[in-house]
């Protein structure tokens, strides 16, 4: 079978910075992959190519088969990509379970019209809508305690949870999570990990996932490819990249550390 995502022969560049020099990646159904690398490697920029917000110069991004290197975002969400923010992207004035609805918008029939009168269908679409996400997704991220909380007054990590929550109402069948576990402390992460493990366990959903906790990476990935200055270096079975001396280089410098290698004493 052809992998669920395709990404061949990637090149964007800004001005003279070459933020990705002809990367390809495969995300192959069912998995959990992970794009890892020192800052400014160019994994956000990959992020941001694949989910539509830039435009490569050269390459092609498949979902499923189906070239999706010039549709526009929403039109990948469509298809079943769904994506969260290294930087919280959440509208802190609404409440927690408005902003998981937003997620859903993408596959509501109900017109503008019918939406602003909230008549018929729109409002029996809308209650369906709400039943769903309060006895799917909220459930499911135990963040039943908040749903009516406003964004803005919970804590980081709680926020992190929701944005997940939200590209889950999309109902993705590719949900690409920037830096999931940035920031938060190692109660927060565990949890998110197992959250992660169980969006792929329990919902199907293939994962695609930038991150710099190399535990992390290293527990729940399948597959790890490995950019550095926009290039692919490396890729293969955590175990695999961890060992490898390029990929040790590009973080510490040298390629006689292998035990100071990030993950190394958190890989299983």
């Amino acid at each position: 079978m052809a992998p669920l995502l395709e990404v061949q022969g990637l090149s964007l560049a800004f001005g003279g910075v070459q933020a990705l020099d002809n990367v390809s990646l495969d995300v192959e159904e069912g998995s959990i992959t992970a794009v890892i690398g020192p800052n400014g490697a160019g994994k956000t920029s990959l992020f941001n190519t694949i989910s539509g917000f830039y435009r490569p110069q050269t390459g092609r991004i498949l979902l499923e088969g189906t070239d999706i290197t010039h549709r526009p975002p929403p039109k990948r969400a469509a298809l079943g990509l769904a994506r969260t923010f290294q930087n919280i992207a959440l509208f802190r004035g609404m409440t927690v379970l408005d902003n998981i609805k937003l997620g859903q918008h993408v596959h509501m029939k109900t017109g503008l019209l019918a939406a602003g009168l909230y008549l018929g269908w729109a409002q029996r679409e809308e209650i369906a809508l709400r039943e769903e996400i309060e006895h799917d997704v909220i459930d499911f991220l135990e963040i039943d305690h908040i749903r009516n909380a406003p964004v803005a007054a919970l804590p980081y990590g709680l926020q992190k949870r929701v944005e997940l929550a939200r590209a889950l109402a999309m109902k993705p069948r590719l949900l690409l999570l920037d830096e999931p576990v940035a920031g938060m402390n190692r109660e927060e992460t565990e949890d998110m990990a197992r959250f992660i493990l169980d969006v792929r366990e329990e919902r199907g959903i293939t994962v695609l996932l930038v991150e710099h906790d190399m535990d992390v990476v290293m527990d729940i990935s399948d597959h790890v490819a490995v950019l550095n200055f926009g290039r692919e270096i490396g890729a293969g079975s955590p175990a695999a990249v961890r060992d490898m001396p390029a990929v040790i280089e590009a973080y510490l410098g040298h390629a006689d550390a292998e035990a100071d290698m990030p993950g190394a004493s958190g890989a299983s």
